[in-house]
């Protein structure tokens, strides 16, 4: 009666161990096929979150700022291999304000040295432009005679002041001798001058035309 009760004891003892451990494993499969709350869900929003940053970063371009709204992208026909440095696009504004800086004149280092040779080169266009314009550089005179004596210049002179013109009676030094001239003038146009000339000559009086720069 007592090895009877024994065996059944030892019996039962083993019965419960399978049944433990068979529990014990079914626990662990199902644990192992049942998502965890929070922790599966951290893990799917990791891996989400990993393949769109790894997007971002390869369609990212660091010329986007700084081009603005008209930066033009690299399409991926002209991006060429993959792994390849692209170059920065240059944009309308970019291409504008390198030709603008360009187009600056250098800084001189003798201001005043240019601002000199642009008068000077200016001068002479001022005067060719002023003579083109009608100016005459020339003053003329109308010449009624050289006398050796004074005596001889000033009855010339009253002469001509008989007929209505202004002469005056200069010396000049000519050949070691003092020359007495009497002169009309100056007149400012050739035209003046010629119409006098004619009139004296009208009055048959010896004239000569005389041009002397200004």
């Amino acid at each position: 009666m007592g090895k009877k009760q024994r065996g059944g004891t030892l019996l039962g003892i083993i019965i419960g161990a399978l049944l433990g451990l068979g529990a014990a494993l079914a626990v662990a499969v199902y644990v192992t096929k049942v998502p965890i709350p929070f922790l599966n869900k951290g893990q799917s929003h990791s891996a989400e979150n990993d393949a769109a940053e790894a997007k971002k970063n390869k369609d990212w371009d660091p010329n986007t700022s700084l081009a603005g709204k008209n930066a033009v992208r690299p399409s991926a026909a002209a991006s060429g291999p993959v792994g390849a440095a692209s170059a920065p696009v240059a944009t309308a504004p970019a291409v504008a304000a390198s030709a603008a800086r360009a187009a600056k004149a250098p800084v001189s280092e003798d201001p005043l040295g240019d601002l000199a040779r642009a008068k000077a080169e200016a001068k002479p266009k001022a005067e060719a432009s002023t003579s083109g314009a009608g100016v005459d550089p020339f003053s003329y005179f109308i010449q009624a005679g050289a006398f050796r004596t004074p005596e001889d210049a000033e009855q010339q002179r009253a002469k001509l002041s008989l007929l209505g013109f202004q002469a005056k009676v200069t010396e000049r030094e000519q050949s070691g001798r003092t020359v007495y001239r009497v002169r009309l003038g100056p007149f400012d146009k050739k035209e003046e001058a010629d119409k006098t000339k004619e009139k004296l000559d009208s009055n048959a009086v010896e004239t000569a035309l005389v041009r002397v720069q200004r």
